[in-house]
């Protein structure tokens, strides 16, 4: 297969997943639909290593990586982060219900070792489920090792349809009372503020005013935006010795400073033209995952997958639900935050705009609904997927 050929059927599926997504009005997302479209194409024709030929190799995925969230990290200021603080709790008893119900009724049904296993890459991304497969083969669990990769690839299509389900219950809460004028204050709010600066615009490069804007090419904000990275890059590897701290957490809250220095612009990925490129590289390395679930690993453990998935599941209900009543945030909203453990980044940024979008033609509305539902999905994606999983697969491999 020639490498544009690859490009094109990728981007095709890519095409169909936000079609589908746009027909059904987010009720069913675009990265669950290509998801499928993925497995069935490695079931079928697609080269093991379809992405990579494509033009997609891991190292460019890491590289986009580092760039997007970095770039996330510009949408939150600091003051954002700290009204944030409940997303964190909610987002941490989500994962304490998911250890809790495992432990407590999965240990029964499918085994200590296997619950093990199933805990930080059901709670997690990539990282925690290579720790977890590793360590069972080292323990000559070979079946094991096979499952803590699938339950990572497959705890998306749980993830995906409720999140979505959810977010727009939320959202149409959220639209009745801005149209009640229940959150009238804080948009007219919103509107001073939008007032205010048209009438006395701040630059946002404040380290760069005396700069002619001439200067602030898109190569200038690539450079900026990718020294950041580097900046939280070299962070994580100095401490290394002492702490282990991810160099994607960093990115997020070096984005975050740099912004608020006024070192980089909001959204400067964007601003760049590099957005749409840097999301189309990092959709088509996650669903690279995808070709390690074989129809006949499937059905050896799809018992225990989807037993685990539906038990953390309800682990993350029940235990956001409670939190979320504790400290006055609607079930939907918490339940979504927990959700993100399943995914975490960029299916909470996609599945979040999907959803606002299907939800309201005027740009106002999307405004409101943005800042009420992406931060939080944001925060939450990165609290559980980023750093919680990591520590959890570290305390947990000791363990088979």
């Amino acid at each position: 297969m020639s490498q544009l050929l690859a490009l094109v059927i990728l981007l095709l599926i890519l095409f169909i997943g936000d079609l589908v997504a746009v027909r059904t009005k987010a009720w069913v997302p675009s990265i669950f639909v290509c998801a499928v479209l993925f497995l069935a194409g490695y079931w079928t024709f697609f080269p093991q290593d379809i992405v990579a030929l494509a033009g997609v190799p891991p190292v460019v995925a890491t590289m986009m990586m580092y760039l997007l969230i970095t770039n996330m990290g510009t949408l939150l200021s600091i003051q954002e982060l700290k009204n944030q603080w409940k997303t964190i709790v909610i987002a941490l008893s989500g994962i304490l219900g998911i250890i809790a119900i495992l432990l407590g009724i999965g240990t029964f049904i499918f085994g200590f070792k296997t619950v093990v296993v199933a805990i930080p890459p059901l709670v997690g991304g990539v990282v925690s489920a290579l720790i977890m497969s590793e360590g069972a083969k080292e323990a000559g669990l070979a079946s094991l090792s096979v499952f803590a990769i699938v339950i990572y690839v497959m705890q998306g299509f749980a993830g995906y349809p409720l999140t979505s389900i959810v977010l727009k219950k939320e959202g149409k809460r959220l639209l009745q009372q801005y149209r009640s004028g229940q959150l009238a204050y804080k948009a007219q709010g919103q509107a001073a503020e939008e007032t205010a600066a048209a009438a006395a615009p701040k630059p946002e490069l404040k380290l760069f005013r005396n700069m002619p804007e001439k200067y602030n090419t898109d190569f200038f904000k690539f450079l900026r935006l990718a020294t950041v990275s580097y900046l939280a890059y070299l962070t994580s590897t100095l401490l290394a010795p002492v702490a282990s701290v991810s160099p994607f957490v960093l990115c997020l809250l070096f984005g975050v400073i740099a912004t608020s220095l006024g070192f980089l612009e909001k959204q400067v990925l964007q601003k760049a033209n590099g957005f749409g490129f840097a999301i189309m590289a990092l959709m088509l390395f996650i669903f690279d995952g995808l070709k390690q679930a074989t129809p006949g690993m499937m059905l050896e453990i799809i018992y225990p997958l989807a037993g685990s998935i539906i038990l953390g599941v309800m682990g993350m209900y029940i235990f956001s639900f409670v939190a979320g009543k504790i400290l006055k945030v609607s079930k939907e909203m918490a339940f979504a935050v927990s959700l993100t453990a399943l995914y975490g980044f960029p299916a909470d940024y996609i599945i979040t705009n999907e959803v606002i979008k299907s939800l309201t033609e005027d740009e106002k509305e999307r405004e409101m609904l943005t800042s009420n539902m992406l931060p939080p999905m944001l925060v939450g994606g990165f609290i559980t997927v980023t750093i919680v999983s990591v520590v959890l697969a570290g305390t947990f491999v000791g363990l088979l």
